[in-house]
C-alpha cells in the first residue's frame, strides 16, 4: 500500500537510514531486455455505474481478466456392451448406455457455492495483528485473507493465527498478509527481524544479499503463520526521500534506474518465495513520479508512455521470472485511463494480463483511499468495479466497523451479480484465483 498514518510507522524511520547513492549502472545480473522490458505492454452497488469511464464501459461484461478456472472434463463414452443373443420382438428397448461421471474441478465445485460464499473469498478483511481473534466472525463466513495492521507483532501472533484458521470452512487455509518491506514500512519486524529501505538495500547490497535478507525474513514470517508479504515495492523512484504526502514511493523504491530496480524486485521477490511466502509484486504501473501519494488524495502516475519507458520495467521482468501476485495502485494514469488503476479494465486486463502476459492473483491497493473516494466510490461499489475490471481480491484499511464494512462489500456483489451489473464468472474467476494461490485443489481438500 502507499504510504499513510494507517499503514505505516513513520516515527520509526530514523534509525533505518542509512547514507545512499543511488546506482547509475547496472551491476553483474542485469535483468535481460527481453524480461525488463515489455513495451506497451481497499452502499451496495448499483451507484458507481455513473462514475465508469470509457474502458469500463467497454468492458461490461468483465473481459478485463480470461478466465482461469477452467470448465469439467468431457464426459468419456462407456465400452459398449458385448453382444448377445438377439432380444425377441416385442420385448422392452434396451437401457442407454451408462456414461463415466465429469471429471471433478475446481471450477465445477465452485459454480456450486454460493454467490454470497463466493464473494466471502475475495475479501481481505482488515485486523490489528495485536487481536487477530476479532475476525474469526469474518473468517468462518470464508473470507478469503486477512490483513494484519499495527506496528509490533506480540509474541504469540502464530499461535493466535494458527487458532484464527481453525475457522476457515473446510480448513482451505487463509492467505494471511501484511507489509514487510524494509525501512520504515514493516509491520512485523520485532519478530521477524529488520531491513533497511529498499533504496539503502538498491544502493549497497548486491542481489544475492537482498535475496537472503529477504529469505530469511520471509522463514520467520512463514513460522509465525503469515504466508503472503505486500512487497516488493516494483517502483521506479530514485528519489532518497521518505515517503509521505507528497511522494508514496521514494526510499521504498529499490532504485531510479528500471534495470536495476527490476533485478533488486526479483532477488527480494526470490527470497520471499524460497521460505514458502507469497510475494506481491507493487504498485502496478507504478508510482515512481505520482503526483501526490493517493492515500490521501486524487493522484496520477507520469504519461503512460513514460511508464512503457520505465515503470513496466520491474514489473515485466518479474512476471517472466514467475511473479504469484500484483498489487494494483489507485494513481490514475494519463493517456490511458482516468479511473484508479485498480478500477480499470485497460490495465487489469488489457495491460497486466493481456500485454504483460499475467495469469496469477491480482489484488487491490487499500479502496478506502482518498483517490477512490475522490473518484466518486463508496467501498463497497469500488469492490464491485475492481472485480469488474479483472482484480481477485480487494482490500481496505481498519478502521472501527470492520464487520459492517465486509458485510457491505459482500453484499455489493451479491447484488451487482443479481442485477447483471457484474457476471457471476468475474465472481469464479476470482475465488478461483483466490484458492489457487493457496494452492488449493477443492477436489482434494
Amino acid at each position: 500500500m502507499p504510504q499513510s498514518t494507517t499503514s505505516t510507522r513513520m516515527s520509526a524511520f530514523a534509525p533505518r537510514l542509512r547514507p545512499a547513492v543511488v546506482r547509475a549502472v547496472v551491476r553483474g545480473g542485469a535483468v535481460t531486455a527481453s524480461a525488463a522490458l515489455v513495451l506497451t505492454g481497499c452502499g451496495a452497488g448499483g451507484g458507481a455505474k455513473q462514475h465508469i469511464s470509457a474502458d469500463s464501459r467497454a468492458s461490461a461484461s468483465a473481459t478485463g481478466a480470461p478466465n482461469r478456472t477452467g470448465s469439467p472434463s468431457s464426459s468419456q463414452p462407456a465400452p459398449q456392451p458385448r453382444s448377445g443373443p438377439s432380444r425377441p420382438t416385442g420385448s422392452s428397448p434396451a437401457a442407454p448406455a451408462a456414461t463415466a461421471p465429469a471429471a471433478c474441478t475446481t471450477a465445477a465445485r465452485l459454480a456450486g457455492w454460493s454467490d454470497q460464499r463466493l464473494a466471502m473469498l475475495t475479501i481481505a478483511v482488515p485486523v490489528s495483528e495485536n487481536a487477530v481473534g476479532t475476525v474469526a466472525p469474518e473468517v468462518a463466513a470464508g473470507a478469503g485473507g486477512v490483513l494484519l495492521f499495527g506496528s509490533s507483532a506480540p509474541p504469540r501472533l502464530g499461535a493466535d493465527l494458527t487458532a484464527l484458521k481453525t475457522h476457515v470452512p473446510g480448513r482451505l487455509g487463509l492467505l494471511v498478509m501484511t507489509d514487510e518491506e524494509g525501512g520504515a514500512v514493516q509491520r512485523m519486524d520485532n519478530l521477524v527481524g529488520s531491513l533497511p529501505w529498499p533504496g539503502w538495500m538498491g544502493a549497497h547490497w548486491t542481489p544475492d544479499r537482498i535475496r537472503q535478507a529477504a529469505a530469511q525474513v520471509g522463514a520467520r514470517m512463514a513460522a509465525a503463520q503469515v504466508n503472503m508479504d505486500l512487497a516488493p515495492v516494483a517502483d521506479v523512484d530514485g528519489k532518497q526521500v521518505v515517503p509521505g504526502s507528497g511522494d508514496p514511493d521514494g526510499l521504498r523504491s529499490f532504485s531510479g534506474d528500471p534495470a536495476v530496480a527490476a533485478r533488486d524486485t526479483v532477488a527480494f521477490m526470490q527470497g520471499l518465495r524460497s521460505a514458502g511466502v507469497i510475494p506481491v509484486l507493487k504498485h502496478f504501473p507504478g508510482l515512481g513520479g505520482s503526483t501526490v501519494n493517493s492515500d490521501f488524495a486524487p493522484a496520477h502516475t507520469v504519461p503512460w508512455t513514460a511508464e512503457v519507458g520505465s515503470g513496466l520495467t520491474p514489473f515485466s521482468a518479474a512476471i517472466a521470472a514467475g511473479a504469484p501476485a500484483v498489487m494494483m495502485s489507485n494513481d490514475s494514469v494519463p493517456g490511458l485511463t482516468t479511473l484508479p488503476a485498480g478500477l480499470s479494465p485497460t490495465l487489469v486486463g488489457t495491460e497486466l494480463r493481456g500485454r504483460l502476459g499475467f495469469h496469477g492473483l491480482v489484488l487491490t491497493d487499500s479502496l478506502s483511499a482518498g483517490a477512490v473516494s475522490g473518484a466518486g466510490y463508496s467501498v463497497p461499489q469500488a469492490a464491485v468495479q475492481a472485480l469488474r475490471a479483472g482484480a481477485d481480491m480487494v482490500m481496505s484499511d481498519l478502521g472501527p466497523r470492520v464487520q459492517a464494512q465486509t458485510s457491505a462489500i459482500a453484499a455489493a456483489e451479491v447484488a451487482a451479480v443479481a442485477s447483471g451489473h457484474l457476471p457471476r464468472s468475474r465472481l469464479l474467476d476470482a475465488a478461483a484465483a483466490v484458492l489457487a494461490s493457496r494452492q488449493v485443489d477443492l477436489c482434494r481438500a
